[in-house]
Parts: C-alpha cells; structure tokens; sequence
C-alpha cells in the first residue's frame, strides 16, 4: 500500500462539493469513487436518496474519503491538514483557494476552507528552518510566526537571520 492511513473527514452533506473543490485546488488529485445513498437508508431524515455517502478521492497523491454523515460531529481545529509548499507563490495560491468562498484566516498559517476543514499552509524552508536553526534563531522565527496569519517567508527568513524588520 502507498498510503496505508486514509484519513475520512465527516460532513454534513457537503462530501461530494467538498471533494470536487479540493481536486480543483490541489495537482495530482481526482475523485476516485462516490457511493451514494440508497432509497432504503437510515440516514433518509439527514439525506435524501442518490446524496454522495463516501467519496473517495486524493489530494496531490494522498488518499482521502468525506463522508456524508449527518450534522452530529462538525470539524473543529482539532484535526488540520499540513500543506507543505515550495514559495510565497504557491503558499499565497493555496491560503486564497482555502479561504475564498466563506473560509477564514486563523493563526500561524492555519485557515479553515468554507467546508470547516483546517489547514496549514507551511513553506518547507520554514520547516528546515526549525529544525537547523539555534535556540536563538528559532526564538525569532517562533517570534514572527506568532505574530502571522498568512505566513510571509521573506519575514520568517529576516527573523531566523537576525536581521531587523
């Protein structure tokens, strides 16, 4: 198996336009299947017959599933997806696809999508950053981090080199 995890995002009968958009958003991703409920469901009060069940997609390689499960458990920060992107470019691309439509900016590089899905969007040179840095370049880096909600790399960059803003 290539990806043996899949992670399952529960919704509220938004599986099916979810996963459309994230296939939009995202390179190498396309649906693989959707199961759709049958006329004879016990879930018929949230569903109507023929609504997407389980659709089956990947997101830039990953497998994923969004399940149509009714409103009892609505997405919280408590499960984000980490984007790890090569530029400002790309970061940019992906926090305005995520947010556009009715979803919001948060913290330190987290935004929901309009669908209450968390994200990070991280530049991978803030990874590498974190992990070669010193206490003291990674106190500045953590500094400015702290201070973003769409990350600025060229900021992360100066803060991690010492370099006054």
């Amino acid at each position: 198996m290539s990806h043996p995890i899949t992670p399952c995002i529960w919704m509220n009968g938004t599986a099916e336009e979810a996963a459309d958009f994230y296939v939009s958003l995202f390179d190498d991703s396309r649906i693989a299947q959707i199961t759709r409920y049958p006329a004879d469901s016990l879930f018929l009060p949230y569903f109507k017959a023929g609504t997407a069940l389980l659709v089956n997609f990947t997101i830039a390689g990953q497998a994923f599933a969004a399940l149509n499960g009714g409103p009892q458990f609505p997405q919280t920060e408590a499960v984000s997806f980490v984007i790890p992107v090569e530029d400002q470019a790309e970061l940019d691309r992906y926090w305005e696809g995520l947010i556009a439509d009715g979803g919001a900016e948060s913290m330190c590089g987290w935004c929901k999508d309009r669908y209450g899905v968390s994200w990070q969007v991280v530049p991978r040179k803030l990874l590498d950053m974190q992990m070669s840095g010193t206490p003291e370049q990674n106190e500045r880096l953590w500094g400015a981090l702290m201070t973003m909600r769409r990350l600025d790399l060229a900021a992360l960059e100066a803060a991690f080199a010492g370099d006054a803003a």
